[in-house]
């Protein structure tokens, strides 16, 4: 292992980071530095031509200075890129916290050194990280969108519509499936937008474009606490702009 990288210290599920007083740039420890080996160190990347590492470590190594955020907010503050590895950093630790014991025998196990994998030496199960496909579905009919808040968002912000992906379900299946159990309405065309990964806990967003094919809005309210049609020119409260769901409304908004 390097002993010069950058690092991405995790303690009590929040980042170790830092900001450069020259240009304001926020990054979790943003400078090089050499923590030695601490225990359960993951490479998850580089940046700028050096190693990154990161690990869990139950308090801030005595000198290291900076300010513990939750990721969420961090990622309000950093480029995409620095999302990224971020959010790689983040899906990776709390892979291997929470693999630490074979979920079929209960033994401990160990990771491998040539790949993200925690073995189980007695039974041989793998576990690889987990990665959740969820479906995100932005429905256009004439010149308006429909969107949709949940209980979860912060007061009078809307988004797409979305929801994981089922054993056995391909993308299009889940998105047809999605709208009509959350909002009761069918839809047509479906258009591929682009992907995310989302690290809260570790999803994989998959984001489309769908047009209006009929019905009447129905909220289920176990999933949805208020939705509508709305016109490009009175849009609510909108995701913020480091989310897909941002992405795929501005992308929507852009287009003819």
């Amino acid at each position: 292992m390097s002993t010069l990288a950058y690092w991405l210290l995790r303690s009590e599920n929040q980042l170790l980071t830092t900001i450069n007083e020259s240009d304001g740039e926020v990054f979790p420890c943003g400078h090089a530095v050499d923590f030695g080996t601490p225990q359960s160190a993951l490479l998850v990347g580089a940046w700028r031509g050096l190693p990154c590492y990161a690990a869990e470590v139950e308090s801030i190594p005595e000198g290291v200075v900076g300010e513990l955020m939750p990721v969420r907010s961090l990622f309000n503050l950093v480029d995409a890129e620095t999302v990224l590895l971020v959010g790689r950093a983040a899906h990776l630790l709390d892979w291997k916290r929470n693999h630490r014991h074979c979920g079929r025998c209960g033994l401990p196990t160990i990771m491998k050194d040539s790949e993200f994998v925690m073995s189980c030496e007695v039974c041989n199960l793998l576990v690889y990280p987990r990665i959740s496909p969820a479906v995100m579905v932005l429905i256009r009919r004439d010149d308006e969108l429909l969107l949709a808040r949940s209980h979860r968002f912060k007061p009078g912000m809307f988004s797409a519509l979305a929801g994981f992906v089922e054993a056995g379900e391909t993308l299009e299946q889940c998105a047809v499936r999605e709208v009509r159990e959350e909002v009761g309405i069918e839809i047509a065309n479906l258009r591929y937008f682009k992907s995310q990964p989302w690290p809260f806990p570790d999803s994989l967003m998959l984001a489309f474009f769908a047009d209006y094919k009929g019905g009447t809005i129905r909220i289920d309210p176990t999933e949805i606490e208020d939705a509508g049609w709305f016109s490009r020119s009175a849009l609510p409260i909108l995701p913020d702009p480091v989310s897909i769901a941002r992405q795929l409304i501005e992308a929507a908004l852009k287009s003819t």
